[in-house]
């Protein structure tokens, strides 16, 4: 298992959630090298733009998007699927859920908010 670490932005959305729904979260969201190397699209997806690469690790109503930095798993948000399925379905993109992320300006955005917020 990897270290997991949040920054300032996705400790708070983990906190706005109940403490139950929290500790659910908490209790499933493990990631080994093994999970990153063989994705299994289900649980884990790989989200590419400009070189750049994010993991996206999905937990019931949940999303976590991460990346590796050395040893630790960096969440940058914690995001309720709703976040981005009405965006999805407004867009009518034929594409799945990480590709249409990966080309979304709005949600890169979100993600160097993330990027860039102190670590706790």
């Amino acid at each position: 298992m990897l270290q997991i670490v949040f920054n300032e932005i996705s400790a708070a959305e983990l906190s706005s959630l109940g403490t139950l729904e929290q500790l659910e979260l908490l209790d499933e969201f493990k990631v080994s090298r093994q999970d990153l190397e063989q994705l299994d699209g289900e649980r884990f997806g790989r989200i590419e733009r400009d070189g750049r690469v994010l993991y996206r690790y999905r937990a019931k109503d949940y999303r976590l998007y991460f990346e590796i930095k050395d040893s630790a798993v960096v969440v940058h948000r914690v995001l309720h699927k709703g976040t981005f399925s009405d965006f999805l379905f407004r867009s009518k993109m034929p594409l799945g859920e990480d590709e249409a992320l990966a080309g979304s300006k709005h949600f890169w955005k979100l993600i160097d908010e993330g990027r860039n917020a102190r670590r706790l």
